[in-house]
């Protein structure tokens, strides 16, 4: 008998072979959430009236800042370092930080939003020199604000050869940029450009970054996934970038406004920060 040509294959229930090992998705992180400072022991902060002044301070700022009115600053520079280092345990630090650089300077400004929203830290170095460090109360620190209008005032060259291979619709984008820019004012709500949702190449992301501008401002938020914000060289001109848990871009969007929505303390967040904030003064107060 001549052999069978076709190899048998048993079929059926418990025929089928199970790979044990399979390889799932990673299970996104966990949002960061407010987590309430771990404050030393009473003997441990005895005296330490200078970082106490320096925190109630923060507190009547906060305290105006959630009524509407504007927040300020308190300079830690003069503080001793027993002091500054309990200031560091109480701050903390929360979802939001931010660089500053000077591109003809050593001067680079660190910020770093506290665990109380809409509290920050402003820490200015010359290379690895701390020349200043306060702590700023307000949405957002001003001076995002003020480096975002000086680099809309400076010249930048925009690409002015022949389109690049495979840019299609950016050269349309940039022109709605500018229409928004030239037409908006203050008080007026965000127009917000989803390129997520548009029909457009890598080749039209790097060409519409390069027509718009990179400005000086970098802000990264950390919640659920991470957002960056970054000024153009456009007045009231923002690229706005999220992530989810796994650093997958799950929104590109420019928007066209004074400062992103998504970069600023809640006036609601203001108010919960003056209550845990006067918690914690209250316990050093009580020490």
């Amino acid at each position: 008998m001549k052999a069978f040509p076709i190899p048998v294959v048993a079929l059926g229930p418990g025929t089928q072979t199970e790979d044990e090992h399979l390889d799932y998705l990673p299970m996104p992180k966990d949002m960061d959430t407010y987590r309430a400072p771990m404050l030393p022991e009473p003997e441990e902060i005895a005296g330490r009236a200078a970082a106490r002044g320096a925190l109630v301070r923060v507190l009547a700022l906060l305290d105006q800042a959630a009524d509407g009115a504007a927040g300020g600053q308190v300079s830690l520079l003069d503080l001793p370092p027993e002091d500054r280092l309990l200031v560091n345990q109480v701050m903390g630090e929360g979802e939001a930080s931010a660089i500053v650089r000077e591109e003809s300077s050593p001067l680079e400004v660190r910020i770093q939003e506290s665990v109380f929203a809409g509290v920050w830290r402003l820490m200015t170095f010359n290379g690895a020199a701390l020349v200043d460090d306060v702590i700023e109360v307000g949405p957002v620190p001003a001076l995002l604000r003020v480096v975002a209008a000086e680099d809309a005032e400076r010249e930048y060259q925009p690409w002015l050869g022949p389109l690049p291979p495979n840019v299609q619709n950016a050269p349309l984008l940039v022109e709605e940029v500018r229409d928004q820019v030239a037409r908006w004012q203050l008080g007026r709500s965000s127009h917000v450009i989803n390129l997520t949702l548009l029909p457009v190449t890598p080749e039209d992301i790097g060409y519409l970054d390069h027509q718009l501008g990179t400005g000086r401002v970098l802000l990264l938020s950390r919640g659920y996934g991470n957002c960056r914000i970054s000024n153009t060289r456009l007045p009231n001109c923002w690229r706005v970038v999220y992530y989810n848990s796994m650093d997958k871009v799950i929104l590109n969007t420019v928007e066209v406004v004074d400062m992103p929505e998504v970069a600023m303390a809640a006036p609601e967040d203001l108010r919960d920060s003056h209550e845990r904030l006067q918690d914690v003064v209250g316990y050093l107060e009580r020490t």
